[in-house]
C-alpha cells in the first residue's frame, strides 16, 4: 500500500473516535482521555468544531441511531485508578460551537459502551472496566456489563433523572474491549480476563439479553472478521489485558482454535479495527509502548498466512477508526504517546 499522513490536530492524550452524521455530512469526533477537548472534524479532516474543551475522561462515543449529530459520551474516565466520577452523558448540538451537555446515568468506572438496534429498538450496553478501587492498580471489584431499553426520546434524563440500569453479567475482571457485531441481528463482543463474550439484544420484546462465551482465555480486546474470505469470520484478539500478543482462532467443530499468532511481541498493544481496506478484509492493530507501531494484518491466500504491513511508526495509537471518502480508503488514528491526531491515506501500489 502506499500510505501517506496528514496530522489533523495535536490533542493531549487523544484517545475516543466516533464517526457522526450531522448537518447531512459524514464527520469524526475525537476526544481526549484526561482534562482536554472534544473536537469535530468534517471526512477530509478539517477540524469544523470544539464540542467541549473540559471535562474530558472519554472512552467511548456513540451516536444516536437516526439522529442529526445527537450522541453519547463517557466523560470523567481518567485511568482505571480515576474513575469514580465516570458517567455517561447525552451531547445535543445547539449550533455552531453550542453543544448541550446533560448527564444520561452516572456509572463510575463505565470504559466502553454501545447502541444496539435490534428490530427497530434502541438499546444501550454498558461495560464497567473494574466496580471500585481502593488504591492505584486495586483489581479486586470486578467490572460488570448494564443494560437498557433506550426511549426514543432522551431529552427527559439529567442529573436528577437518568437512566436505569440492570446488570447483564458481573464478576469480569479487567472488562476492557468491546466490540460491535452487524449481522442478521446486531450483537457484542466482550473480552476480560476471564474470556470473550457474545452479548445480543433482545430479538423480542418480551425476551431477555442472550450472553455466550466465545473464547475462554484472557483477552484484552477482540472482534470478528472474514479474514481469507472463506465465508467464516474468524476472532482476532490482543491478549492479556493491555498485553503484546496478537492472535487469530478460527472456528473448528463449533470452537475457536488458535490459527495465527504473530511472532513480534507488541507491548501495550490497545487500538483494534477490522474493515475492508484497500480491498482486503484487513485487521488494523496499535500498540502504544515499544516500537509505538500501527500495523495492517491481511491473509495471503497463496501463501495461506497472514502479511504484517507498518502502516506508522513511533506514534502510539489509542484507538483506529477507517472508512472510505470518495473511494478513497482513510484511516483516522488518535495518536495518544505523541498526543497527535492523524489521517492515514491508503492507496493500492500499481
Amino acid at each position: 500500500m502506499k500510505i501517506e499522513k496528514k496530522v489533523l490536530a495535536h490533542l493531549t492524550k487523544c484517545y475516543s473516535i466516533a464517526p457522526l452524521f450531522y448537518e447531512g455530512e459524514e464527520n469524526i469526533l475525537v476526544a481526549a482521555e484526561k482534562t482536554d477537548e472534544c473536537l469535530l472534524f468534517d471526512a477530509k479532516g478539517n477540524q469544523k468544531d470544539v464540542v467541549w474543551e473540559k471535562p474530558g475522561g472519554t472512552m467511548s462515543m456513540v451516536q444516536i441511531p437516526g439522529s442529526n449529530g445527537e450522541f453519547l459520551a463517557t466523560q470523567k474516565f481518567y485511568s482505571p485508578n480515576d474513575a469514580d466520577d465516570a458517567k455517561i452523558v447525552l451531547v445535543t448540538p445547539r449550533g455552531k460551537g453550542k453543544w448541550e451537555v446533560k448527564t444520561l446515568v452516572n456509572l463510575p468506572y463505565v470504559h466502553r459502551f454501545d447502541i444496539l438496534t435490534q428490530k427497530g429498538e434502541n438499546y444501550l450496553i454498558a461495560c464497567t472496566i473494574k466496580s471500585g478501587n481502593d488504591f492505584k492498580g486495586d483489581w479486586s471489584k470486578p467490572g460488570k456489563v448494564y443494560g437498557a431499553k433506550l426511549p426514543k426520546d432522551l431529552s427527559e434524563f439529567h442529573e436528577g433523572n437518568q437512566l436505569e440500569l440492570q446488570v447483564l453479567m458481573d464478576n469480569l475482571l479487567k472488562n476492557h474491549g468491546y466490540y460491535r457485531i452487524e449481522e442478521d441481528t446486531v450483537s457484542a463482543l466482550v473480552s476480560a480476563e476471564n474470556g470473550v463474550y457474545l452479548f445480543t439484544p433482545p430479538v423480542k420484546e418480551e425476551e431477555n439479553w442472550s450472553t455466550e462465551k466465545i473464547l475462554d482465555e484472557p483477552c484484552s480486546d477482540a472482534l470478528l472478521l472474514d479474514l481469507d474470505q472463506d465465508g467464516e469470520k474468524e476472532l482476532a484478539v490482543i491478549a492479556p489485558f493491555h498485553g503484546e500478543t496478537i492472535r487469530i482462532y478460527k472456528k473448528q467443530e463449533g470452537q475457536f482454535q488458535k490459527d495465527y499468532e504473530y511472532t513480534k511481541p507488541l507491548p501495550f498493544s490497545h487500538a483494534i479495527y477490522g474493515s475492508e481496506v484497500c480491498k482486503r478484509p484487513t485487521l488494523l492493530i496499535g500498540n502504544r509502548e515499544g516500537e509505538q507501531e500501527l500495523l495492517a494484518f491481511a491473509y495471503d491466500r497463496e501463501k495461506e498466512t497472514y502479511h504484517v504491513e507498518v502502516i506508522d511508526k513511533g506514534c502510539g495509537p489509542a484507538n483506529v477508526y477507517h472508512y472510505v471518502l470518495d473511494g478513497v480508503d482513510k484511516i483516522i488514528a488518535t495518536n495518544r504517546e505523541i498526543d497527535e491526531v492523524a489521517m492515514y491515506t491508503l492507496t493500492e501500489e500499481k
